[in-house]
């Protein structure tokens, strides 16, 4: 008997369990059946046991429905559970299809994941596949107004472009963002203005630069396809080549005066060597005079020399020395 009573006890506290929370997922059932978006009630009941918010599960299923596209109950769970963003998914698609653009659940979904974190999003992507966005080149939040260039005459010229770019839904998942398009068409831009032959042709014309930066298929591998590039600004810089010629010419000058101080100092070590040589050589001369007496007094020894040839050398000098100062009283020479 106690059993039994405790059977129906736990029998009855169950199906109070399942009532309630039938009950509170009667709201959203009934909502779904009337917006012909139906969802089964054991649906329902395993998305709030996967603590899954089943009311937003329904109202996107009935946004979606409402606007004429299938999505079941499992892909907008499944999505969720992804970490995606269930209601612009939904946004998106619905903008996707009055716009005439081919884009699936699918596809959708991966959008709206890639684009998590970036502060983009997967309706603004389809926003600018239907609206095309302008894009500033410099991107004025870098830190640069203007993307310069030199021309062949060494003149800096000096441009802002705007890029219209329009979204590739096609490419959007792994394809290269605004980055690589402003980063694209900057190297355009300088490439073209460098091969310019003077910075007056690129006055003149600058729808030049855009065309043929246009032509060179700058949206390739990006989430982008270009519609147009404007120069928006053209203006002329500084003088580059005049600059660089002026710091060449100082950079020879200093090469010049490096080479002559060189030649300086190489030329004053040959002096003093030769002074140096004059020196040894008077000292060998001063010496060689030194041996004379040396050498006369053992003449005298010897008697190889004489008094009578001693007085006769003295007498051919003392003759030599008066003819020098007659020819020269003042001793110039």
């Amino acid at each position: 008997m106690n059993l039994t009573l405790i059977a129906l006890v736990v029998a009855g506290i169950v199906v109070l369990v399942i009532g309630a929370v039938i009950f509170s997922l009667i709201g959203a059932w009934v909502r779904a059946l009337f917006n012909g978006a139906s969802v089964s009630m054991s649906k329902l009941v395993a998305l709030k046991l996967a603590s899954i918010p089943y009311g937003l599960i329904v109202d996107a299923r009935i946004t979606a429905v409402r606007a004429g596209i299938d999505v079941s109950a499992d892909q907008i769970a499944s999505h969720f559970q992804a970490g995606g963003n269930v209601v612009p998914t939904v946004q998106a698609l619905i903008a996707a299809q009055k716009a005439g653009i081919n884009l699936p659940w699918d596809r959708a979904c991966a959008i709206d994941l890639a684009t998590k974190g970036s502060g983009k999003s997967v309706v603004e992507a389809v926003r600018t596949s239907v609206d095309p966005k302008v894009i500033d080149c410099p991107n004025p939040e870098g830190g640069r107004s203007t993307i310069d260039g030199v021309a062949k005459d060494g003149i800096q010229v000096k441009a802002k472009a705007r890029v219209t770019v329009r979204t590739n839904l096609d490419r959007f998942v792994g394809g290269a963002k605004e980055e690589t398009i402003i980063a694209r068409v900057g190297e355009g831009i300088v490439t073209t203005i460098g091969s310019a032959e003077t910075y007056k042709v690129v006055l003149e014309s600058p729808d030049s630069i855009s065309k043929v930066v246009l032509q060179r298929g700058l949206d390739v591998g990006t989430a982008f396809e270009i519609l147009s590039i404007d120069i928006a600004d053209v203006d002329v810089g500084e003088n580059v080549g005049a600059k660089l010629q002026e710091a060449q010419a100082e950079a020879n000058k200093n090469m010049a005066q490096a080479q002559a101080e060189i030649r300086r100092a190489a030329a004053v070590a040959l002096e003093q060597e030769m002074k140096a040589r004059v020196q040894e050589m008077q000292a060998k001369v001063v010496e060689a005079q030194a041996q004379v007496p040396l050498a006369m007094a053992e003449a005298f020894r010897s008697g190889k020399l004489g008094v009578m040839d001693y007085f006769r050398m003295e007498n051919v000098q003392a003759d030599t020395g008066m003819r020098k100062s007659i020819a020269d009283p003042e001793g110039k020479k």
